[in-house]
């Protein structure tokens, strides 16, 4: 049978995995899953940005840490089922019409996973990626429902609203072409931001959530994307990044909240992006990557019916 997802190929996980592994578990067809795990092994966004490259192995790494991490039956939830639908082929080419094609195949694959009725989780690669990915999530919504809102939750160092194809583009897009109304960025440095930027991210619906609280949307019946760039980590706990930060978010801010994230009725699409194991001191940020991803799926297998959720209570 042909592979069900368009402009991917599947992934081979490692024959001996133990039963006792979460990743024993994860399916290798569609058939009867909740989530779509799809890796997007590219960087050329982040060579164009002229960030150091790596991220273009951020999936395969990712899976190996999820082979070694995770028991699959934890205590007092199950996970939802998870299927496989393996890696984006990038396109030839080391120019922005290159990375244009790349998107087009990220969209295109997202698009089948939201028609399978499954949420997608998107692992990186470089940061613009989230643009195509979530782009597919619009897309694929608004054809069942042209009026469909949706509002974005970043946790980033950096705006990445840049005009510039590359890395740093992914927000400004999915303002200026999907019609996402509004941005939440937690973790923001003010050291690695320019006043342009920041500027135009206040212009254009940009908000600073506040404290270590996954924020509630602003409108109660939009649809929301949440995107985790690694580099909002401390460089203590996640090196393996395109861009370390010194002065980063611990592991434990992050958590919280990325259940949370899990666990509220409005999210759509979830990705952990950045990943670069070039620069991973001892896997450590792989097994953060691996960590988050089980962190949203827990959310997720405790999800409350639409319009029960309540931020505060999962802080």
């Amino acid at each position: 049978m042909p592979w069900p997802i368009p402009n991917c190929t599947p992934y081979s996980w490692p024959a001996d995995i133990s039963s006792r592994r979460f990743a024993w578990g994860i399916a290798k067809s569609p058939e009867n899953c909740r989530v779509a795990l799809l890796g997007m092994p590219d960087d050329l966004g982040v060579r164009l940005n002229f960030g150091r490259p790596g991220a273009a192995q951020g999936p395969r790494a990712f899976r190996e840490a999820l082979a070694k991490y995770g028991v699959a039956a934890p205590d007092g939830f199950d996970y939802p089922k998870v299927f496989d639908a393996g890696d984006v082929v990038a396109a030839a080419g080391d120019d922005g019409a290159a990375l244009t094609e790349t998107h087009r195949r990220v969209t295109a694959a997202v698009r089948a996973i939201v028609a399978m009725g499954m949420l997608p989780v998107g692992i990186g690669g470089g940061h613009d990626l989230t643009y195509a990915f979530v782009r597919g999530v619009v897309q694929e919504e608004r054809s069942r429902s042209a009026h469909a809102r949706f509002e974005g939750v970043y946790f980033d160092a950096h705006l990445d609203v840049r005009a510039e194809v590359g890395s740093g583009m992914p927000f400004r897009r999915l303002v200026e072409e999907c019609g996402v109304s509004v941005l939440n960025v937690i973790g923001l440095s003010p050291l690695v931001n320019s006043r342009e930027h920041t500027e135009w991210f206040d212009a254009h619906g940009g908000q600073r959530a506040a404290g270590a609280v996954f924020p509630p949307a602003a409108d109660a019946d939009a649809r929301r994307f949440v995107s985790l760039d690694l580099d909002v980590l401390d460089a203590s706990a996640a090196p393996g990044v395109s861009a370390m930060n010194p002065a980063g978010l611990s592991t434990r801010e992050v958590e919280s909240m990325v259940l949370a994230a899990g666990r509220c009725p409005s999210v759509a699409c979830f990705d952990i992006m950045e990943l670069s194991p070039p620069h991973d001191a001892q896997e450590r940020t792989a097994r953060v990557a691996a960590h988050m991803f089980l962190t949203f799926l827990r959310g997720l297998a405790h999800r409350e019916r639409p319009g029960a959720f309540n931020a505060s209570r999962y802080a």
